[in-house]
């Protein structure tokens, strides 16, 4: 009788939870069947735990969001948010017993205005679909993650994602003028501007962003646009080492060239694409160095920078004939992380960004990792801003081999705070890097930051557990 009465008390809080939910929502947007609500409770990050949700809510409008706010906040329910849950930090996991938010229906391009150069977009439009949009406007938007083709404008804002074209045009945080959040108890907010300019007050926008949908629901962004450039051109440089391809990459920097991409990919990951797609990448090489430039004569950018590469040691430089091949370069590189990942079965990926001038340093300490722990680590990279991604290729079902796969994991964070970088680069913290943000903000940034999560939630309810 006993375990009969500690049974039911979920059980009626969960019916009266679904019974507030819907009060205001459509019965097509609250799912509980556990076979169906299990499928949100993760991220694609290894190694983070995640609770059972008591629901999942999906709503289509701003209004039905501030309902679900003001239900969690009456009944005190934690909220996660989601967007596609192509995070790579645990940083969409449910929490036992919470409300998934998941705003992938909110997903319409409100505006395309050409001469304010802004869209305006719902948290579940896809990064692609924007990106193809505003290319009909002759505009651009740059950020551009891997996931282009699967990740969401409202994942890409709280993660502050970046991508390939960084080098050159910066993070999505650069591209955020304004946004409309839902808070913890369902106020509405806007925040920023749709102008050029803007300086009232203290940036709340930049604030929300990279906030991991731990400080509101953003239900809406004004994105910064620009003109689109022509066609960029990929050069392809093989190098006998990492050291070399680094060496290039500091010399094009110093130069002073401004390439759109400047992107490598180490040994290990060129095998590994190579295996999955069959891309013909040139398996000889220890690190292979992409290169483009989006400008009005590609071809005298890419030559300047190829005599850099060769006079930094590289064995053989090909220039792209045209955007056609271009392209395929620009497939190989995206499939990095897929292609990793097939190599074991499950992957963990690090996030670790370290200055230009220590790139090379990082890339040689991850090679003494992977041999210290007998593991593969791929290394595919962001170069020309040092984000870098190690990627340690493991099998889950090997305990010895996961807890050493967790080890070299750690380890690399380690380095790369001791190169004067950061522990992620674009990815998040979310659960996976909770102890490594402690160490790098230090106690008093923690104390500070746990300061602005507590003004604007102050029960904690919104994702609960992630970052601090």
């Amino acid at each position: 009788m006993i375990m009969s009465r500690i049974q039911a008390a979920p059980d009626e809080a969960q019916g009266n939870l679904t019974d507030r939910l819907l009060a205001e929502l459509p019965a097509e947007a609250v799912l509980t069947d556990p076979d169906v609500t299990a499928a949100y409770a993760n991220d694609m990050a290894s190694f983070c735990a995640a609770g059972t949700p008591a629901v999942v809510v999906l709503p289509r409008t701003v209004e039905q969001v501030q309902h679900v706010m003001r239900v969690a906040t009456e009944l005190r329910v934690p909220v996660v948010p989601q967007g596609a849950r192509t995070g790579l930090s645990g940083g969409a996991n449910a929490s036992e017993g919470c409300i998934v938010l998941s705003l992938v229906k909110m997903d319409r391009i409100l505006e395309i205005n050409p001469v304010d150069r802004v869209a305006v977009v719902e948290p579940g439009v896809i990064n692609a679909t924007l990106s193809r949009a505003v290319n009909e406007h002759g505009l651009y938007y740059p950020p551009d993650p891997s996931s282009w083709e699967m990740c969401t404008i409202g994942g890409n804002i709280g993660t502050a994602s970046g991508g390939l074209c960084c080098v050159k045009y910066g993070v999505t945080a650069e591209y955020v003028l304004g946004l409309d959040v839902v808070l913890a108890d369902g106020r509405f907010m806007s925040t920023g501007r749709r102008t050029a300019k803007g300086v009232a007050g203290y940036d709340l926008t930049r604030l929300f962003v990279g906030s991991e949908g731990s400080l509101g629901i953003v239900v809406r962004a004004v994105l910064a646009l620009k003109p689109q450039p022509p066609q960029q051109l990929v050069l392809a440089a093989e190098f006998p080492s990492a050291a070399a391809a680094c060496d290039a990459v500091c010399r094009i920097m110093e130069g002073g060239h401004v390439p759109s991409l400047l992107e490598l990919m180490d040994r290990t990951t060129v095998k590994a694409v190579n295996d999955l797609a069959d891309m013909g990448l040139p398996e000889t090489t220890e690190a292979l160095l992409l290169c483009a430039f989006d400008t009005h004569d590609p071809a005298a950018d890419l030559a300047a920078v190829g005599a850099l590469c060769e006079t930094a040691g590289a064995t053989e430089v090909v220039p792209a004939d045209d955007a056609a091949e271009s392209e395929l370069l620009l497939q190989a590189r995206r499939l990095c992380l897929v292609a990793l990942e097939a190599v074991k079965g499950t992957t963990m990926i690090d996030d670790v960004c370290v200055p230009r001038s220590r790139l090379g340093e990082l890339l040689e300490g991850v090679e003494r990792i992977a041999e210290k722990y007998q593991l593969t680590i791929g290394v595919c990279a962001h170069a020309g801003d040092g984000n870098t991604h190690p990627t340690v290729c493991f099998d889950a079902q090997d305990p010895d081999e996961s807890r050493r796969a967790r080890e070299s994991f750690d380890e690399i964070m380690a380095l790369g705070l001791e190169l004067g970088g950061t522990i992620t680069g674009e990815h998040g913290v979310g659960i996976l890097k909770k102890e490594w943000l402690a160490r790098e903000l230090g106690p008093v940034g923690v104390e500070m930051q746990r300061a602005v999560k507590a003004a604007f939630d102050p029960l904690g309810l919104l994702n609960p557990g992630k970052l601090f």
